[in-house]
């Protein structure tokens, strides 16, 4: 197969989306997680807003629910109108700073929707974007990757028992299993339940333990050559440096010496999470699983965006949708960025990544590799 019939642009998806004919016919089937539950799963209903905000605190907290104050003001000791529940959605009217001061905060943002106040933290930016579906798989390739366009969108197990650790948490806490916006996951088969409801199945191309998904087509964008397109490929990779300083929570890119990127991070809250040094990206891949289960961080999270590993111990750089507090130390020691300042490091790095496989590796003697330079100022 020649590299023309693999590879798929963004006019081909486009003539694909407009298909009218289903791949394969099935009948309903049962949720193996919620036996009561057919697998035909709709889009929610969300607010009518071009911006919203999604209750984004039980994404690694399951256990307490992740119930949130909407407050009577932008101040924590302003009265509660009342606690807003798991994933719910809201539109975000407009950002602004706290009326006092909370100093055991570095987060002063406050979020105003129609019902009060909300810590900006608490709530993930999102849009609702749905998508006209492809109905059947591009023709010469064993798969596409995907991006969530929606604020959520439920997913429906396909095996029989819950494999990697995050599914076995929302089977045990009975949650709905549930992919954001902006993670990405691997498409490996396409399916029409009726004509009405299309749905792609859901893989984790790298570090799947064994699960698999459906989940409505609609809510999923196929990425295309520009989303991982190289930004300013024609400057020497030499003079490409990253610099992520812990104090203040910040990241540069830097061209020679000068700065032509920043954005605001999240880094281990742990000493040491997040390594000091010169480091050099050996890794890059669109979307992975990430997970791990030792004394200082047990966690199990996938779908993670646009990861630019830099540390041999998995350290990244990478998409996080679990919280908007940038700016403050938040991560087991990666560097959280918000997904649109992962994806713009990702293309600007080296080495860059194709989008068939949307994974490449290399090694620190790697000429054009990126050094990544993470520092901590001292008093």
């Amino acid at each position: 197969m020649s590299q023309a019939q693999r590879s798929l642009s963004r006019r081909d998806f486009l003539k694909l989306a407009g298909i009218g004919l289903g791949s394969l016919a099935f009948r309903p089937l049962r949720d193996p997680l919620f036996p009561d539950r057919l697998q035909v799963s709709r889009l929610a209903k969300f607010p009518q807003a071009d911006a919203l905000g999604r209750n984004c605190t039980a994404d690694t907290s399951l256990q307490y629910g992740g119930t949130i104050a909407v407050h009577v003001r932008p101040d924590l000791n302003s009265g509660i109108v009342r606690n807003a529940y798991r994933d719910e959605v809201f539109p975000w009217i407009r950002e602004l700073t706290a009326e006092r001061l909370d100093y055991n905060n570095p987060n002063q943002r406050w979020v105003e929707t129609p019902e009060g106040f909300i810590r900006s933290a608490q709530l993930q930016p999102c849009r609702n974007s749905p998508n006209v579906p492809l109905t059947s798989m591009p023709e010469g390739v064993n798969g596409f990757w995907a991006e969530v366009t929606v604020p959520y969108v439920d997913l429906l197990m396909e095996n029989a028992q819950p494999v990697s650790g995050w599914m076995r948490d929302h089977a045990a806490f009975g949650l709905q299993p549930r992919l954001y916006y902006h993670q990405v996951m691997w498409v490996d088969q396409v399916r029409s339940l009726d004509s009405a409801t299309v749905q792609y199945r859901l893989n984790e191309r790298y570090g799947n333990p064994g699960d698999l998904f459906w989940a409505d087509a609609a809510a999923f964008r196929p990425l295309t050559p520009d989303d991982i397109a190289p930004i300013h490929p024609e400057v020497d990779p030499a003079t490409k440096k990253i610099v992520v300083d812990k104090t203040y929570q910040q990241l540069s890119c830097f061209e020679d010496e000068r700065e032509v990127y920043y954005c605001r991070v999240s880094t281990g809250i742990q000493e040491g999470a997040t390594p000091l040094g010169d480091h050099k990206i050996w890794r890059k891949l669109i979307s992975v699983r990430m997970g791990a289960n030792t004394v200082a961080a047990s966690y199990d999270l996938p779908g993670i965006g646009w990861t630019t590993l830099f540390v041999g111990d998995g350290v990244a750089i990478h998409a996080a949708t679990s919280h908007n507090d940038f700016g403050a130390v938040r991560s087991h020691g990666c560097v959280n960025c918000r997904p649109e300042d992962a994806k713009w490091i990702f293309r600007w790095t080296l080495p860059s990544v194709g989008l068939e496989t949307g994974e490449v590796s290399t090694d620190w003697l790697d000429p054009t590799s990126t050094h990544i330079f993470v520092e901590q100022q001292q008093y």
